[in-house]
């Protein structure tokens, strides 16, 4: 699609949202996976004067209901076949394809936009068990535009990806920088984008000179070789701790970024050194361009220099508040003390970090229970609340298991009433309805009673491990009995952090995702011999299922060998 092109489409719709009433403040949900009509509509809506609210289609309908009653749009832009799921009597539905479209004026709307007006809302998970919209100005987008095209000087020559999930707030950095600069966007299919071989592979035969990846994805593009001409300068990255250097004579730049989504996506950026130059963990760099960073401590009163406390962010980037949550950013959003500005606000993130000598900033964790999984905010109270409106629950609190972010995966532990005590497979079906996949804990783990603190507070550090004894399954355990069963379970087991695997595990519904099958493929390729597709694992996830799959390849190289070679391979 060309500039002309999007001005175009983007008008008609634009003038077709006008008629139906959107101006000012009047929130505009487009519902598209990440696609060309994603970018089109909420350019639309801008033109339209409306700020835009992205749905990821992929999410339950139950929970984008929820979205859309408290958000309160005027009109859902979404395709054919979502136009009967989301209608609603608070909203018009529009298929974006809609013939109708096209009768309206190719002229763009004249529309006066106002730096303090609404430009999107954007959902994240709410502590009070359910997700809060953040709701974000012209001036706080601006801001990001700005710097990030001076920053990494964009141009028109420029080619940048976009992929990140449409509800995720690092789409919003991967779209208006570069439409704004005139650069070329680029959108991976979902197979590419999620497997780091493949999208370093894309990456270089599309040109592309700006890139932003999740960190576990970052991480693990950063390891692979890369040959000496490559059109690609920098990789951003960023939403989880970044662990690794990137090694000596890499050709591009890697770029760690931090951000709330109250703080307009960037709060922080720094360029990551090699591993040559410093032993330390990489830190989250400096603030950008009109953008303060308060290490404080409990009484709000700042640190010294290297001592720990609660990152706060003043400046241009912090967002207006929470939509409809009026005492919650009363509680975040609070006066800067250090502004002169009587308006002048700071979010409290509720980050631990510390400044270090050379004024960057190192991240340290956070404060209370909220979790980061591949670059999703989680707050574990809300998954306890789906969790504990199944019938047989009596009580339940998540945690995180695992190492850093490219393994970490939710466990819920609970009590059950006396109900029959449904299966995992159970659980997870009824939490589909409200919660997104991101949010389904890998691990279900049966107790007597949760422990609790001498204050009466959940002990999440007595919690016990996970075993047999204590983990719902979907189905009895069956214990691994061919030698590629039982080499197989110890790969996903030590990948996984589990305490054992059954035949029957599924390998994603035990927290494994697209980087971790990645590395369960490698695995296989350098034990087996054997060549699998991601797309194969996702078809055989399981552990009797992709044993036949290897057994298969095997049996197929075998013509040729000796016996004892073949039997050698086969054990």
């Amino acid at each position: 699609m060309t500039y002309g092109d999007l001005e175009r489409r983007a008008n008609q719709l634009a003038n077709r949202l006008v008629a139906l009433g959107v101006s000012a403040e009047i929130v505009v949900a487009v519902c598209f996976d990440r696609s060309i009509e994603s970018v089109l509509c909420a350019l639309a809506v801008m033109k339209a004067g409306g700020a835009y609210l992205s749905l990821d289609p992929k999410q339950p309908i139950d929970r984008l209901i929820f979205l859309l009653r408290d958000a309160a749009p005027r009109v859902v832009i979404t395709s054919q076949d979502f136009v009967g799921v989301l209608a609603g009597d608070a909203w018009e539905t529009i298929d974006v394809a809609d013939s109708s479209i096209e009768k309206h004026s190719i002229q763009a709307p004249v529309i006066k936009t106002s730096p303090n007006q609404l430009a999107y809302v954007i959902y994240t998970s709410g502590s009070t068990g359910e997700p809060k919209g953040v709701e974000v100005t012209h001036a706080n987008l601006a801001n990001l535009i700005t710097w990030h095209v001076g920053e990494f000087n964009v141009t028109t020559s420029d080619r940048a990806t976009h992929l990140a999930n449409v509800s995720f707030d690092a789409a919003v950095w991967e779209t208006w920088p570069y439409l704004v600069a005139g650069a070329t966007l680029y959108l991976p299919d979902d197979e590419t984008r999620l497997s780091p071989i493949a999208l370093r592979d894309w990456l270089i035969a599309n040109d592309i000179a700006i890139c932003f990846a999740p960190t576990p994805l970052a991480e693990a593009l950063i390891t692979l070789p890369w040959p000496q001409k490559s059109a690609l300068r920098y990789l951003l990255t960023g939403a989880d701790t970044l662990h690794r250097r990137p090694p000596e004579g890499l050709r591009f730049t890697l770029v760690n970024n931090y951000g709330p989504t109250e703080c307009t996506v960037v709060t922080t950026s720094g360029r990551v050194e090699a591993r040559a130059n410093s032993d330390r963990r990489p830190t989250i760099g400096r603030p950008i361009a009109n953008t303060t960073v308060y290490i404080l401590d409990e009484s709000l009163r700042p640190v010294v220099t290297g001592e720990v406390g609660e990152l706060c962010v003043g400046g241009t980037g912090v967002a207006r508040g929470y939509r409809n949550r009026s005492e919650l950013t009363a509680e975040k959003f609070i006066p800067n003390q250090f502004s002169a500005d009587p308006s002048a606000r700071l979010y409290r993130t509720g980050d631990l970090a510390r400044e270090l000598e050379n004024g960057e900033i190192a991240y340290l964790g956070r404060i209370d229970e909220q979790i980061k999984i591949l670059g999703h905010r989680i707050e574990p109270a809300e998954i306890e609340a789906a969790i504990d409106r199944h019938p047989a629950i009596a009580s339940s609190v998540v945690v995180a298991h695992g190492g850093d972010c490219s393994d970490k995966r939710l466990a819920a532990y609970l009590t059950t009433t006396n109900c029959l005590i449904p299966t995992a497979g159970e659980l997870r079906e009824f939490l589909r309805a409200s919660l997104p996949d991101y949010m389904l804990p890998s691990l279900f783990l049966k107790i007597d009673a949760l422990p609790v603190t001498a204050n009466g507070k959940i002990d999440r550090s007595a919690l016990p491990e996970p075993a047999i004894e204590n983990t719902l399954r979907d189905e009895e355990f069956v214990a691994p009995q061919s030698p590629i069963e039982k080499r197989l379970a110890e790969m996903v087991r030590d990948l996984l952090h589990v305490a054992s695997v059954s035949v029957n595990d599924n390998f994603f519904m035990l927290g494994g995702h697209s980087l971790l099958g990645t590395q369960l493929i490698v695995k296989i390729r350098a034990t087996f011999g054997v060549e699998l597709s991601l797309r194969s694992l996702f078809e055989a996830p399981t552990i009797a299922e992709l044993s036949r799959e290897i057994e298969r390849l095997i049996v197929a190289r075998v013509e040729g060998m000796s016996e004892e070679e073949a039997q050698a391979l086969l054990t």
